[in-house]
């Protein structure tokens, strides 16, 4: 691998919220993590309206629907797509859950979700956001917003992709020198982000990510992600949120 190029690893885990187990609920939120073509990093967490009764399926198919067309656009592409692209993405996306929705005889917002989407390529990222889902990053040993909690006009709402009449979606386009990110549903806002300051929280990031820094393998560290997902059900966790909570932390250090 040229030396210039970041070897990314990561730790990832997404655990159910006590809410849904004293429900009797799914699990709302989902992930993927991967790199494709180039060592182009993909990151994309979803979480599903609590309100919807097929929001965790919703999220299951934002997540594998936005990586297999990023996948395809690298296979044939060398730049990021453009922001007009993604929204072409973002209908297609939207038909398919209409198309499901009407298979079930239920209407597309029963599969509200939202989506936080980084991509990473050759000095360049790109970051997709519908909804409160996060996208932070670290550059200089410092901790940075890149995607801020988008929240709905009143408390406790937010917007998905299933929204009409058209998605509202935060795109951000930018050089990058980050070395590491996290990529969080709003299960663990409180807990990662200092509000009052619009930033992340350098005492939750910074222990959190240094066993990924110092990992050896690339790829999901396997091992890691099971110790992130103990302590993510962990009672350190638990007893600030009972949402369900998806955590993806990222190095290339």
């Amino acid at each position: 691998m040229p030396a210039d190029r970041p070897r990314w690893r990561w730790a990832a885990a997404s655990r159910i919220g006590t809410s849904h187990l004293k429900a009797g609920t799914r699990k709302q939120d989902a992930y993927l993590a991967r790199t494709l073509r180039d060592d182009t990093l993909c990151v994309v967490v979803s979480d599903g309206a609590g309100s919807a009764p097929f929001g965790g399926e919703g999220a299951s198919l934002v997540c594998r629907s936005m990586a297999a067309r990023l996948r395809g656009w690298f296979e044939r592409h060398d730049a990021m797509p453009d922001e007009d692209l993604v929204l072409d993405w973002l209908d297609d996306l939207r038909d398919t859950l209409s198309v499901v929705a009407e298979k079930r005889k239920v209407t597309r917002r029963q599969f509200a979700a939202t989506l936080a989407m980084l991509v990473v390529r050759r000095g360049e990222l790109l970051a997709l956001q519908v909804g409160d889902s996060s996208i932070v990053g670290r550059v200089d040993g410092e901790w940075v917003a890149i995607c801020w909690p988008d929240s709905g006009e009143f408390a406790s709402t937010t917007y998905f992709v299933t929204d009409d009449p058209e998605v509202r979606l935060n795109a951000v386009r930018a050089p990058s020198t980050h070395d590491g990110f996290a990529v969080f549903s709003d299960g663990i806002e409180t807990i990662a982000l200092q509000q009052a300051e619009r930033r992340p929280h350098p005492g939750f990031f910074g222990p959190m990510i240094r066993p990924v820094d110092t990992a050896e393998a690339a790829g999901k560290l396997v091992d890691l992600s099971a110790a992130l997902g103990r302590y993510l059900d962990g009672p350190a966790i638990c007893e600030r949120t009972d949402d369900d909570k998806t955590l993806v932390l990222v190095s290339g250090a």
